[in-house]
């Protein structure tokens, strides 16, 4: 019954380093480059964050902002793109960031709140969120009130605010799951 005993445990010691392991992988993987202090120069990140831009068409989708079916958001142009799976711009609106950027790369919305209260206190809708920051939650939203104003940038907010007839059409587009390409 001992060496039962102890293959038991030897096995659970086992499993819990392969987790512990993996885990740790897991968490560097996903450091921003910011803290590590390296250049993601040779990323598939950076390569979308220097989509080519339509120098005569400046709502245009920018080229390599990926594929499929998403939503391109661009932190320089402060515009987004809702792309169908044949790559059809369905829509594309201006949007007012919050103070926290998300970094470029491809992500995928992670949760959603019909309504709720902004970082700042401005009731919201809508929110569709998809990454975060050093903390800071970044996503979608609407304020209740149709407001779209610079926020306060002593308050760290990932509130990326679209109008609210923008807002209902990015809920009904990014479901959990929907592909979220973050271009510069």
């Amino acid at each position: 019954m001992a060496s039962s005993s102890a293959g038991f445990v030897a096995g659970l010691t086992a499993a819990a380093v392969v987790t512990v392991g993996f885990l740790t992988y897991q968490a560097s993987a996903n450091i921003p480059a910011a803290l590590v202090g390296k250049s993601r120069a040779n990323t598939s990140a950076t390569a979308a964050a220097k989509a080519p831009r339509d120098k005569k068409n400046p709502t245009a989708l920018p080229g390599s902002s990926g594929t499929g079916e998403r939503v391109v958001y661009s932190v320089d142009d402060d515009r987004v793109w809702l792309v169908s799976a044949t790559g059809r711009v369905e829509r594309t609106f201006k949007v007012t960031p919050g103070s926290v950027d998300p970094l470029p790369g491809t992500y995928a919305v992670t949760s959603r709140s019909k309504a709720v209260t902004g970082t700042d206190g401005t009731p919201i809708e809508h929110v569709v969120r998809f990454t975060s920051v050093g903390g800071v939650v970044i996503g979608f939203s609407a304020a209740v009130n149709g407001t779209t104003t610079t926020p306060d940038s002593t308050v760290k907010t990932g509130g990326i605010r679209e109008s609210r007839r923008d807002g209902d059409a990015m809920w009904v587009f990014a479901t959990i799951g929907q592909k979220i390409v973050v271009i510069r």
